[in-house]
């Protein structure tokens, strides 16, 4: 498997973190989303990817060459072909639940603070891009807070990781970023810390990418 990923993508991170802890060996090819005017625009790599975005995860099956993205598409793809560890629970009310929670992210913070979504804001809007980034995630995560709750225990569902907290810590790191203060997070700061201690989510943070920029 080969994965086109960036450092800091909240969404390359969260597929680094199903290879992970699928124990899925890959490499790893960097896509820099700013140098050279953003190498995602590339025509080499459009046309891998039309969309112009990382992640990408490229692999054979069949004797050919397949290519997937989006972040979610690619874990659910995994979950279905590498079945453990799971990262769904088996009950389907559950499961429903783990996708909620992970769309909370998926679908209500993470595409506001999309790199070429602040790229418009600032650009053509002329206005505060960080603003802008901050407001979408404290009114995400409030509710994410809020909804996580009925199911959390060391995860986000109960005692086992789960497709919610691989979209959860990306998204907490990107909440710093634009300086959002997580105290009122006292449940998301928490699973977190947890997840921190497991060696697939430290070998998935993007200090430890190759890539990876020196603060």
């Amino acid at each position: 498997m080969k994965l086109y990923s960036y450092w800091r993508s909240s969404c390359s991170w969260r597929v680094r973190l199903g290879l992970n802890l699928k124990g899925l060996a890959y490499s790893y090819e960097a896509v820099h989303l700013l140098k050279d005017g953003g190498q995602q625009n590339a025509e080499a790599y459009r046309a891998l990817n039309p969309m112009r975005t990382v992640p990408t995860l490229e692999f054979e099956e069949g004797g050919v060459v397949r290519r997937l993205s989006q972040s979610l598409a690619i874990l659910e793809y995994l979950e279905e072909r590498y079945r453990t560890p799971a990262l769904l629970p088996a009950d389907p009310l559950l499961r429903a639940r783990t996708r909620m929670l992970a769309e909370m992210v998926n679908s209500g913070i993470q595409p506001l603070q999309n790199l070429s979504v602040l790229q418009f804001v600032k650009g053509e809007l002329r206005s505060d891009d960080k603003a802008f980034a901050a407001h979408w995630n404290v009114r995400g995560l409030t509710a994410l807070e809020a909804a996580v709750k009925e199911t959390a225990g060391s995860y986000c569902m109960g005692d086992t990781v789960s497709l919610a907290d691989i979209c959860l810590v990306p998204q907490l790191y990107g909440a710093r970023r634009f300086g959002v203060d997580l105290t009122p997070y006292p449940t998301l700061t928490r699973i977190e810390a947890a997840c921190e201690k497991l060696p697939a989510f430290q070998a998935a943070h993007p200090d430890r990418q190759p890539d990876a920029v020196p603060a």
